[in-house]
């Protein structure tokens, strides 16, 4: 599943691209399982709308669209959320046509915006602004949490702390690739109750999956499986991984092997040497 980083990298991708520009048209397929709005509502609030801005909160790509081109008054949110193997393309109107795709805005640049999904475990949504609130997400945002709050939400919680980070209504954005690596880089075992922490320990971890997030972020994500970014390219990030998907390989701090475990029904690397 895409994660923060890859996220990120497509909403900016998608926002460079595609500002300013107004949707003529909007085509849905035929499948119920991406829509939490119905289809012929999105598209009639969506059709002749700008698009404002491309933003990520969590694990979602929010697009604000209004009248004008202004991104401070908009009336629409088109909330994308990839799913397993979802993927936000832009590209040209006359580019081939993938199979699974589901969504289709037609752009007055001769360009469109493709939501792609073969699994259908993504899904769409709107947000009216005029009636309800702006979307906000599950958890708290990883990159700007400061020290205090950061302990505050592992405070008196007896899961291990692997599972603390993948709870998206503490932290939302990480996933399963980046706890493992910030986990590592932190010097932290991932089945250490997360109550069990010290402040200082809690604050490495803090600063650690900050780091890592940028730095994923830097490189375009991890391509590890379907991720590709607005344009279908693959990220770069897995070239940097310490742990994730290593079981077996030398750590590149201390040579012992990566080990992989199950935390929360999840496959879960790290190495036995480096994290106490």
């Amino acid at each position: 599943m895409p994660e923060l980083p890859e996220v990120e990298t497509i909403a900016n991708g998608v926002h460079a691209r595609a500002r300013g520009q107004q949707v003529l048209s909007v085509w849905f397929s035929r499948y119920p399982q991406p829509f939490l709005t119905r289809p012929a509502r999105m598209a009639r609030a969506l059709t002749g709308l700008s698009i404002q801005q491309v933003r990520r909160i969590g694990k979602h790509i929010v697009v604000d669209l209004g009248a004008g081109k202004n991104p401070s008054s908009p009336s629409i949110q088109w909330i994308v959320h990839l799913g397993m193997t979802g993927r936000l393309l832009y590209c040209e109107a006359t580019a081939p046509v993938a199979t699974h795709t589901h969504a289709r805005l037609e752009l007055d640049s001769g360009h469109e915006l493709r939501f792609v999904d073969a699994r259908r475990f993504g899904r769409l949504d709107l947000i009216d602004l005029s009636c309800e609130p702006s979307f906000s997400g599950p958890g708290t945002e990883p990159l700007t949490i400061d020290s205090v709050a950061f302990a505050a939400l592992f405070h008196g919680r007896r899961t291990p702390i692997k599972s603390a980070l993948l709870n998206q209504s503490l932290l939302h954005g990480v996933g399963n690739i980046y706890a493992d690596e910030s986990l590592f880089h932190a010097g932290i075992r991932p089945l250490r109750h997360a109550s069990s922490l010290t402040r200082a320990e809690l604050e490495r971890l803090r600063l650690s999956l900050q780091k890592v997030l940028r730095a994923a972020i830097a490189l375009g994500g991890s391509s590890v499986s379907d991720y590709v970014d607005a344009n279908g390219i693959r990220g770069f990030f897995q070239l940097e991984h310490c742990v994730y998907l290593r079981t077996g390989k030398p750590c590149r701090l201390c040579g012992s092997p990566i080990q992989r475990i199950l935390v929360a029904a999840r496959g879960t690397h790290y190495c036995n040497k480096c994290q106490k």
